[in-house]
């Protein structure tokens, strides 16, 4: 959970810029990084909607596994 430890510096009377701890900096950043592989992830799996795919039994079958 981000602090509530953050200051706004204004500029010209508009909000520019924020400081907050460097540890909130580091949870925002990892949780960047996680929202990034589930949006890849979900991209990849919707690119995969339309490919075949075959059981597991029928890819041991093509393969000569039992």
């Amino acid at each position: 959970m981000i602090s509530p430890n953050v200051h706004v510096l204004e500029k010209n009377g508009k909000k520019e810029f924020i400081i907050l701890p460097y540890e909130d900096y580091l949870t925002i950043q990892e949780e960047l990084a996680c929202y990034e592989d589930l949006r890849l992830l979900r991209e990849t799996k919707e690119q995969e909607n339309d490919m075949p795919s075959v059981s597991l039994a029928e890819a041991k079958k093509m393969l000569n596994i039992e």
